[in-house]
């Protein structure tokens, strides 16, 4: 019976240490979230690219070194954020992540019509505006709902031999990320 509450009581004193130690923790991990990692690149609203992909030193975590990469953080605050870039033939995707880093949207090459991207990032309240006063500028747009006031956006294309390097670069770097006037 001593034996019992000796192992009890052993087992709730261990189990306070971890729970203090844990809640001691949370503000350093609290920090290292997707949306705050993609904050160190540059200002919101415009697409910054990323540098190269090298094992063990990528910018952010599982990038793939067969890519490059241009990362847009943005704030639906002052309204909707407009996305567009003229992207080269080869194969390139866009993945629109929420405040918390869930994929929200993704694009590649194989669904859009064609090498041209054009999106637009709006709250549900800002989607029914555009639609009570359609812009005639974003006929061609997709148009998307962020469920928060804030995210980002991944933009990659694949290099498939280094003397295209240079094109993919050119494309990420004229990447437009915007809100709409």
């Amino acid at each position: 019976m001593t034996r019992t509450l000796l192992f009890a009581i052993g087992g709730l004193l261990l189990g306070g240490i971890i729970h203090i130690a844990i809640i001691l923790l949370v503000p350093s991990y609290s920090t290292r979230d997707a949306w705050t990692s993609v904050g160190r690149f540059g200002d919101d609203n415009q697409f910054h690219l990323l540098p190269r992909a090298e094992p063990g030193t990528e910018a952010l975590p599982y990038l793939d070194p067969g890519m490059a990469y241009a990362v847009c953080r943005f704030s639906l605050g002052k309204g909707p954020v407009r996305m567009q870039a003229k992207l080269p033939e080869t194969f390139w995707s866009l993945a629109v992540f929420d405040r918390r880093g869930r994929n929200i949207y993704s694009l590649n090459d194989r669904s859009a019509e064609n090498s041209t991207l054009d999106l637009v990032v709006a709250t549900s309240v800002q989607i029914a505006e555009l639609k009570q006063e359609p812009r005639e500028a974003l006929e061609s747009s997709i148009v998307i709902e962020n469920p928060g006031n804030s995210g980002f956006a991944l933009l990659r294309v694949f290099v498939p031999d280094p003397t295209l390097a240079d094109e993919a670069i050119d494309a990420l770097r004229r990447a437009d990320c915007r809100a709409l006037s």
